[in-house]
């Protein structure tokens, strides 16, 4: 099985920052936040957009797949009590020439390989859509 490590490391009382072996992102941890660094519910709608940005390049090769961009927009759901993200909704955004079923095909890969967005599914729904960029 794959592992994966990351520490992180208080600054100050409004930031912190999370490390691998060679890179690091900032993290508002503060109360108050810091508007120049990513929150932790943030930083989940990251991981998820990276999730699914790797999971098509991951399927550009053995699909024949051309793009010449991608962008995804997600929108999380958060309940107070008890604090927890219930849904997370997406738009997977392609700038291709391809054909409605393949695009429709790139998007069944990215929710059926994606480490990320197979495992937040698990804790709360994740719905979205895939257009292609006009």
């Amino acid at each position: 099985m794959l592992g994966y490590k990351v520490s992180a490391q208080r600054i100050d009382p409004r930031e912190s920052v999370a490390r691998t072996e060679t890179a690091e992102v900032r993290l508002a941890t503060g109360l108050s936040g810091a508007a120049d660094a990513f929150n932790p519910a943030e930083l989940l709608l990251a991981s998820i957009a990276a999730c699914m940005i790797k999971g098509i390049e991951r399927v550009i090769p053995p699909l024949a797949f051309s793009i010449d961009g991608v962008e995804v927009v997600l929108h999380a759901v958060r309940q107070d009590d008890p604090p927890l993200i219930v849904s997370v909704k997406y738009q997977l955004v392609v700038d291709t020439d391809e054909t409605d079923q393949r695009l429709e095909l790139l998007h069944k890969n990215v929710r059926k390989y994606g480490t990320i967005s197979n495992t937040v599914p698990l804790a709360a729904r994740l719905d979205g859509v895939i257009w292609r960029k006009s």
